[in-house]
């Protein structure tokens, strides 16, 4: 169990952790020469039948409550520490006021310097105290009269710090794992060790020659040995305070920060925009209201970083209220759905409020729709699968089931759980797996079905409708490559079919009428062959076979219609299956090339067809997005490859 001080300068939590563990936690010559604790301290209780001790001892002055946060976050209990001379003083409300924000519930209140107060003195301090936690997560902690000087109340406090170890270990033993987070807050380095970082496991387990990732950042490294609870171990696990030997080409001490969370590859998104929840604590009369685009310093685990706090209500928030807002950060961090949050005002003067982090990708505009609304609620639930359920609700009806999982800092294999669990229809696209609602995939495929039977009753004539115009009828509208993929899975069930460009349903046929499948049939041969890459135009065929220049035109546009053949340019038809092998030479032109972009010389050299046509054929290429053109220069488009039937293999 972490146990994390608060409290107000000089009332004694040094001295209370060292008569307590026989550790001083104040390890800089500046801090011992000055009598006070400038930076975060660590000391360690080993008990015989509970789980360590660990201490974090926290500075007490105004100046360092921005380390005191840092000190604070990722703590199981809190040990606020008041002064019986003193009484309840300004960082002691400000300190309790974080606390409540971090939502940290286990704790209680140290009564220092007890020796030196008379009864009547503790006893008025006792009620002070107990009004101030009124209404905080604290309220109902006890407190316990104690002297560091003379050990009085020690022993009492030692044992209630290991009975509340006892029992937040089997809570704890209830808890769903996370994915591996630590909390970087020291980094150092150390003679025939090398680099280590220390901090609180936020979440999951991470063991000696784990390979992990240092987030914002990005660098890999590898976990050479560790320590928990300040003993040789070979896992650390969430709620220890650990410390970490890392090793990797680009791992040294400058390039670790305080505020660095070291995490399992997977979780590493950082990012520099976030929806939360925002609540105000209470505020001096007169006080501003906090407007649109207000400057915070933000504090999340051990990170610090200016932001803009955007409001998502019309009002601006006074003191005391609570609002959904998005934070605009100056530069990314790592975290996860959920996590605590506090804010300062710029001056580093006040702490303003807190809350939690809803969603870790929210868009810059169109914040306040009520899709969005509908969207942060879901996302607010604290269960993950809860939240799910409830966003896969709301539109736009499907979810990235990977992101998902990664930014609750949820183990890779939670997303089969989940999507077990809920009857989800998992697409899958590449490395991302896009999630549906059984009864919407159900919806979808019924939309499907009931477009294309409209379409083939009002234009029995055409081979199918373009993917582009179904897509935009049906619901759920998924993007277009998430559409490709879920009309796959549809074909696998022998709904529809893939014609071409278009989609039909798998019953649909169309045939000509016989004479002009006659006349198609005559026509065919003379756009294959040898020819094939520079077939006759529609004046050369019309001239050539004695048939009508309109009626030739006309015949090719029913093949175009059927799929039996592609209008490139101005009646210049080519056969489908021309169409495809050209698309094959495409792309191993591209393949020769350096990298991986051509001009037309080489794809004219391949069809040996002049450079007209062969521009014409790009250009056709470009419309229909087989290729990306910039200047003279083409690339494939690898995710258009199937727009003509199955690609060829040359």
């Amino acid at each position: 169990m972490i146990i994390g001080t608060a409290g107000h300068i000089d009332h004694g939590k040094t001295a209370l952790v060292r008569a307590l563990t026989g550790v001083d936690g104040d390890r800089l010559k500046e801090e011992k020469a000055r009598g006070i604790t400038i930076d975060l301290g660590f000391a360690y209780l080993p008990l015989s039948n509970a789980p360590t001790l660990g201490f974090v001892d926290v500075p007490g002055h105004e100046r360092f409550v921005h380390t005191m946060v840092a000190g604070a976050s990722g703590i199981d209990f809190a040990l606020l520490v008041v002064a019986a001379d003193d009484g309840v003083m300004p960082q002691t409300r400000e300190h309790l006021a974080i606390i409540d924000l971090l939502g940290i519930r286990h704790g209680l209140v140290a009564l220092t310097k007890a020796d030196l107060a008379t009864p009547d003195r503790l006893a008025a301090v006792v009620a002070e105290i107990t009004a101030a936690l009124d209404g905080t997560s604290l309220a109902d902690a006890d407190i316990l009269p104690v002297s560091a000087l003379s050990g009085a109340g020690i022993d009492d406090l030692r044992q209630r710090l290991a009975d509340a170890a006892h029992a937040q270990a089997r809570e704890k033993d209830g808890t769903e794992a996370g994915a591996f987070r630590l909390a970087v807050d020291r980094a150092f380095t150390l003679t025939g060790v090398g680099v280590v970082v220390t901090g609180t496991v936020l979440s999951g387990r991470v063991r000696v020659g784990d390979t992990v990732t240092i987030s914002p950042s990005g660098l890999a490294a590898r976990v050479r040995s560790l320590h928990a609870q300040n003993a040789v171990a070979e896992e650390g696990r969430a709620g220890d305070r650990c410390a970490l030997n890392l090793a990797g080409p680009d791992i040294t001490k400058d390039a670790l920060h305080r505020g660095d969370m070291v995490l399992a590859p997977a979780l590493h998104a950082p990012t520099d925009r976030i929806d939360a929840s925002l609540r105000l604590l209470p505020r001096e009369a007169g006080a501003k209201a906090l407007g649109q685009w207000f400057p915070v310093r933000l504090h999340h685990a051990a990170a610090e970083v200016g932001a803009r706090v955007v409001l998502l209500s019309e009002e601006a928030l006074a003191g005391g209220g609570a609002t959904q807002v998005q934070l605009v950060l100056e530069r990314p961090i790592a975290a996860a759905v959920g996590d605590r949050y506090v804010i300062r005002d710029v001056s580093a003067q006040h702490t303003l409020g807190g809350g939690r982090f809803i969603d870790l990708r929210p868009p810059p505009r169109r914040r306040r729709t009520g899709e969005r609304v509908a969207q942060r609620i879901a996302l607010a639930l604290p269960d993950p699968a809860a939240a799910l359920a409830a966003l896969l609700a709301v539109p736009p009806y499907a979810v990235d089931l990977t992101a998902f999982v990664r930014d609750h800092a949820l183990p890779t294999d939670r997303a089969e759980a989940l999507a077990r669990d809920l009857g989800l229809v998992v697409l899958e696209q590449g490395d991302a797996r896009t999630a549906l609602s059984a009864d919407h995939w159900a919806a979808f495929l019924s939309q499907l079905t009931e477009q294309l039977t409209a379409y083939h009753a009002e234009n029995p004539d055409l081979q199918g409708m373009g993917r582009e115009k179904l897509r935009l009828g049906v619901q759920p509208r998924l993007p277009a490559p998430l559409f490709a993929v879920a009309v796959g899975r549809a074909v696998a069930q022998g709904l529809v079919a893939l014609d071409g460009s278009f989609i039909r349903l798998a019953g649909h046929t169309v045939r000509l009428a016989p004479e002009d499948e006659a006349a198609w049939g005559a026509l065919a041969p003379l756009l294959g062959g040898e020819v094939r890459f520079r077939p006759p135009r529609v004046r050369d065929i019309a001239t050539d076979t004695g048939r009508p220049e309109p009626e030739v035109r006309r015949i090719l546009k029913l093949a175009g219609r059927m799929g039996w053949a592609d209008q490139v340019a101005h009646d210049h038809f080519f056969l489908r299956d021309t169409v495809r092998e050209m698309v094959a030479i495409a792309v191993d032109v591209a393949a020769q090339a350096p990298d991986g972009t051509f001009v037309v010389a080489p794809f004219r050299d391949r069809m040996d067809n002049g450079r007209k046509v062969a521009i014409q054929i790009l250009d056709f290429f470009d419309r229909h997005g087989i290729t990306l053109r910039r200047g003279d220069l083409r690339r494939i488009n690898p995710h258009r490859l199937d727009l003509f039937g199955p690609p060829v293999v040359l």
